[in-house]
C-alpha cells in the first residue's frame, strides 16, 4: 500500500521531464527569454518562468495523492481539507508569479504593493481552515497561546515574509532551485520526524520536479525560475512550517533571507547584487 505513494512523486517528476524541454523550445519561439546576469555580455538567450512547469508538475501530483488517499487508502482524517487549502495557496501564488512574469516581460511587472497584497491574499485558505496550532514555545518567553492572533496575524505574516524574503535571495544561476531542494528535503524530514508524513510526502512532490528544474538551470542556465518558482517555493516552506507546527526550525532556517531583505531594503528594493561575469566563464567580485 504505502509503495502506491511513490507514484505522486514520480508522476511529478516525469511531468517535469517531459515538460520541461518543450517549455524551453517554446520560450525561444515566442521570444519569451531573459538576460543571464551570469554569463559574460550578458545575453537575451534564456527561456523565461520554468517554474510554471515545476508548479503545474507538483499540483498534479498532490491531486493524484489525494485521490490514493480519498479512493485506495479511504482515510477518515482531515488531511485532505488541509491539503487543498495548501494546494489553494500555492495555486493563488503561482498564478500571480506568471502573471508578473508576463508583465514583467512586456511592461515591467507588479508594483511591490500588489505583491505583498496578493501574498497576503494567498494565506486567506489558511486562515479559513485555522490551520496550525496557536500555541507556541517562544525562547525566554515560554508557551504563549496567541489565539485568535495566530491565524489572522502570524499565518499571513509567515506566507507575506517567506514568500518575499525567498524571492529576494536569488539571481545566481541554480540558486534557487539548489535552495529549494535543500530546504525543502530538511523540512520533510522534521515533518516525518514530528509525524506529520503527509506534509513528508507533499514536499518530496515538489522536489522531485525542482530537480529536473535545477539540471536545466544551473550554470549555463537554459532556463530561469521566475515568480512563479521563487513565490511558490517560499509559500510552501511556510505553509508546510504552520500545518507541520514546526515554525521556529523554519524561521532559523530562513535567517539568511532575513539578512538579505534588510540589505536589500537599505536599497529601498531597488539594487541588485550581480557579480560581473568573465571572458572565462566564471564570475568576479561587483
Amino acid at each position: 500500500m504505502k509503495l502506491l505513494l511513490i507514484i505522486p512523486i514520480l508522476l511529478s517528476f516525469l511531468l517535469s521531464l517531459q515538460g520541461m524541454p518543450k517549455w524551453i523550445k517554446k520560450c525561444k519561439q515566442i521570444g519569451f527569454l531573459w538576460e543571464d546576469m551570469n554569463k559574460y555580455k550578458h545575453p537575451k538567450n534564456v527561456a523565461s518562468s520554468g517554474g510554471f512547469i515545476v508548479v503545474v508538475s507538483f499540483i498534479l501530483g498532490i491531486l493524484f495523492y489525494v485521490t490514493i488517499r480519498t479512493f485506495i487508502i479511504k482515510s477518515p482524517d482531515g488531511i485532505n481539507l488541509e491539503i487543498f487549502a495548501l494546494l489553494s495557496v500555492i495555486l493563488i501564488l503561482s498564478i500571480v508569479g506568471i502573471t508578473d512574469d508576463f508583465l514583467g516581460w512586456k511592461y515591467g511587472g507588479l508594483s511591490k504593493k500588489f505583491r505583498v497584497f496578493f501574498a497576503f491574499l494567498a494565506s486567506v485558505p489558511l486562515i479559513a481552515i485555522n490551520a496550525g496550532t496557536s500555541s507556541m514555545s517562544i525562547p525566554f518567553l515560554g508557551t504563549i497561546n496567541f489565539g485568535i492572533l495566530y491565524p489572522l496575524l502570524i499565518i499571513p505574516i509567515g506566507v507575506v515574509g517567506a514568500t518575499t524574503a525567498y524571492n529576494i535571495l536569488a539571481g545566481f544561476n541554480g540558486l534557487e532551485a539548489g535552495q529549494g531542494i535543500i530546504i525543502l528535503s530538511f523540512l520533510s524530514f522534521v515533518a516525518y520526524q514530528t509525524g506529520s508524513s503527509w506534509l513528508t510526502l507533499t514536499g518530496l512532490v515538489m522536489i522531485a520536479p525542482l530537480l529536473v528544474f535545477y539540471f536545466y538551470n544551473k550554470y549555463p542556465a537554459k532556463v530561469f525560475p521566475g515568480d512563479s518558482l521563487t513565490w511558490t517555493i517560499g509559500a510552501l516552506i511556510a505553509v508546510m512550517a504552520i500545518l507541520g507546527n514546526f515554525e521556529k526550525i523554519a524561521m532559523f532556517i530562513f535567517i539568511p533571507y532575513i539578512l538579505e531583505t534588510g540589505l536589500k531594503l537599505r536599497g529601498k528594493l531597488k539594487k541588485y547584487s550581480f557579480a560581473k561575469p568573465n571572458k572565462n566563464g566564471g564570475l568576479d567580485m561587483p
